[in-house]
């Protein structure tokens, strides 16, 4: 069936906010401002961050709040029919507290990578989140992976191989001053963090999928919890003393929010980058959770692999990054992996589009043989 126009917007929206929210906490990384001692250095604060990330998910809570009293104002049951705000009300939101540290916490290893190596290498590590959730569901929630699954676990696996190795190879033209060792470590953290990403999801699906919460609201408390935890963690943070490559120099606050807020303050771009991560992050959720209700959650995994791809494009062209073809080898079988893990083989992609041709051929002849009979009907005898 083809797309609505509804239906291609939300598709827009997903692939362009989801670019947007990796490139412009990239480009935040990239940006040097004076810091509260008076140098000029990088935005070096990835808990600062992942707070700012938490802060766009709960603007979903905020939104689902708005639009379920508008729904409720109009007592035609609206709020119990939109794909939005339909759902279960009577549950209690401390049951996302533990996805919420999950996320929380995967979030900052995230960032703290995605300082230290490119963007788009950290858009095509996360796809690694499959071959932890597939584990961790044989072994906590007693599913079975056929054929299909396991060879697209393995097809992840050695894509992700290719994609380290390639970034061993090339060399760093981005200006950061990242060595070899800061971009293989960058890549190791960001696929840690998919593990706990993983668990995340499995948690989710044990413990609170079966509750029916709107998608949109879910999304918002996990961020209202991880706000508000990373926020009141990061006064510890400012008398912890770490070493690199958690921070840029040896002895280094862990987070220091108040240096982060003056750099804001003594760099417009710097703030043009912040609000790029939240809104891009509230409407990307809202996208992302649109496009699984009206269409798919393998339409939205497709989706994500064009971002990676408008993402890593972004990074040769502005990034500095350099191209190396076993980076593109490595996003193939990484593609290739999740069309398989996610039951996208030829053959279905072959009879959907032959079953779109034949619909569309269909209608159109239905509409000819419409306008025939209309046109024989006029004739006068």
């Amino acid at each position: 069936m083809a797309w609505t126009n509804y239906q291609v917007f939300l598709a827009l929206l997903m692939v362009f906010t989801g670019s947007i929210n990796t490139i412009s906490t990239k480009w935040a990384d990239r940006l040097k401002s004076e810091g509260r001692d008076g140098e000029l250095k990088n935005f070096d604060h990835p808990f600062f961050q992942a707070s700012t990330m938490f802060l766009g998910e709960f603007m979903c809570l905020i939104v689902f709040k708005v639009m379920y009293f508008i729904y409720s104002r109009r007592r035609d049951g609206s709020e119990e029919v939109s794909e939005l705000t339909k759902g279960n009300q009577n549950f209690n939101p401390l049951i996302l507290f533990i996805p919420a540290m999950c996320d929380m916490t995967a979030t900052s290893i995230m960032y703290i990578g995605l300082n230290l190596t490119y963007a788009s290498s950290f858009q095509m590590f996360r796809g690694s989140v499959i071959v932890f959730v597939g584990i961790l569901s044989v072994a906590f929630l007693h599913r079975t992976l056929g054929k299909r699954e396991w060879f697209g676990i393995l097809s992840v696996i050695l894509g992700l191989g290719v994609v380290g190795l390639a970034d061993f190879m090339s060399k760093d033209t981005s200006g950061e001053n990242h060595n070899k060792n800061d971009i293989i470590t960058g890549d190791m953290l960001i696929v840690i963090a998919q593990i706990i990403q993983a668990v995340q999801m499995v948690v989710e699906e044990k413990f609170v999928q079966g509750h029916n919460i709107p998608s949109l609201q879910a999304v918002g408390w996990e961020g209202l919890f991880g706000f508000v935890t990373l926020g009141l963690l990061q006064i510890p943070f400012y008398f912890i003393f770490a070493v690199k490559p958690l921070v840029p120099n040896n002895g280094d606050r862990l987070e220091d929010a108040i240096d982060a807020f003056i750099q804001i303050g003594n760099n417009w771009r710097l703030l043009m980058a912040i609000l790029g991560t939240i809104i891009s992050i509230a409407f990307f959720n809202f996208a992302g959770i649109s496009v699984t209700k009206e269409m798919s959650a393998t339409t939205r995994m497709v989706l994500d692999s064009v971002r990676t791809i408008i993402i890593w494009m972004f990074s040769l062209a502005f990034f500095g990054q350099v191209f190396h073809w076993l980076q593109l080898l490595g996003f193939v079988f990484l593609i290739a992996g999740m069309c398989l893990y996610n039951g996208i083989t030829f053959a279905s992609t072959f009879l959907y589009v032959r079953s779109v041709v034949y619909r569309r051929s269909g209608r159109r002849q239905h509409v000819e043989e419409s306008i025939v009979n209309t046109n024989a009907s006029d004739v006068e005898p």
